[in-house]
């Protein structure tokens, strides 16, 4: 199964996130939501879940 990450660096925000956060779709989905609450203020929601699943990339290994 192929890992994915969600990555801050990716979107702009007021505070500079540079967090990523790597694995499993579910795992990733479950704790990129949570941040986005506690950390950016965003209203963890079922909508705020699919639009972070739509956001995942596959993780590059070895690069």
């Amino acid at each position: 199964m192929t890992r994915k990450v969600a990555d801050c660096r990716n979107y702009p925000s007021e505070t500079n996130c540079t967090l990523a956060i790597s694995g499993e779709e579910d795992e990733v989905v479950r704790a990129a939501s949570e941040h986005a609450a506690s950390v950016h203020g965003h209203e963890d929601s079922p909508a705020l879940r699919e639009q972070i699943r739509g956001m995942l990339e596959d993780e590059k290994v070895g690069v």
